[in-house]
């Protein structure tokens, strides 16, 4: 079944790719695919390139970390995303930046009267061994547990950061940082993360040991549950596709993602 649906996505790409290319006469297509944690920034970089490079059109893709940088390696998308604690070995034959810092924001529901967990409970929580909110000092109701899919590169680090764990089989799974934030929205017993630059309103991220997913308590280093956004590319890579990385490390870049709630590269 993940081989049929590899084999539609990466054709979706392809697709996206034929088309971002015939997207007006003499415009070169580049079609970035991978992290749904970075799409919505990286759709917004983007954007404001083209207004000023108008021969390049760029299409963004979403389809998760470990199918950002198979694509990038199949070349159906020539930018692949990943937000990952460190690349796997198949991305050694990529060239790849860290366009951005980004914390793992951990969430509720705002209804929950609990705003403070410890990471061992975070830890114990997700693997399935805390399953009441009463023992974290919450309500006497269980935990409904929010996580993302098998290759998605936000539980890819969650996980790894946490020292590895075994996934609570009761876990209700979502595809994206987006629908994890609307899940716990609308479930006032409900835990879940994401990333830190896609916190609203309608949810409520928790200190985790004492100390906030912020911009200050990451960079400061207190606040642990913290992961780079790679970009990749091949070394070959086209010249309009080589500009555009360079524009994101660029300092006009650098601040939008800032702005949009994400951490400077550097």
């Amino acid at each position: 079944m993940f081989n049929v649906i590899k084999r539609v996505f990466m054709a979706g790409l392809a697709g996206g790719l034929v088309l971002a290319a015939g997207c007006g006469k003499g415009r070169e297509g580049v079609t970035m695919a991978g992290s749904t944690a970075f799409q919505p920034f990286a759709e917004k970089l983007a954007d404001q390139y083209m207004t000023t490079h108008p021969g390049v059109s760029i299409t963004v893709q979403g389809g998760g970390s470990s199918m950002g940088i198979k694509s990038c390696l199949s070349g159906a998308a020539q930018i692949g995303m990943a937000d990952l604690v460190k690349l796997p070995a198949e991305a050694d034959a990529l060239k790849s930046i860290v366009a951005a810092q980004d914390g793992i924001a951990i969430v509720l529901n705002p209804a929950n009267a609990v705003s403070a967990l410890t990471m061992d409970q975070v830890r114990d929580i997700f693997a399935g061994k805390i399953s009441n909110w009463k023992v974290v000092g919450g309500a006497d109701h269980s935990i409904s547990v929010i996580s993302r899919e098998a290759g998605s590169g936000t539980r890819s680090s969650f996980e790894q950061v946490l020292g590895g764990i075994k996934l609570s089989g009761d876990a209700l799974i979502q595809d994206s940082n987006g629908t994890i934030r609307e899940t716990v929205a609308n479930d006032p017993n409900a835990i879940g993360y994401l990333s830190h630059g896609l916190v609203n309103d309608k949810i409520k991220p928790v200190t985790v040991d004492g100390y906030s997913c912020t911009e200050k308590e990451i960079m400061a280093g207190s606040y642990k549950l913290v992961r780079p956004i790679f970009l990749m590319a091949k070394q070959d890579a086209s010249p309009a596709c080589k500009d555009f990385l360079d524009y994101i490390l660029s300092p006009e870049a650098q601040e939008l993602i800032h702005k949009e709630g994400l951490i400077k590269a550097k």
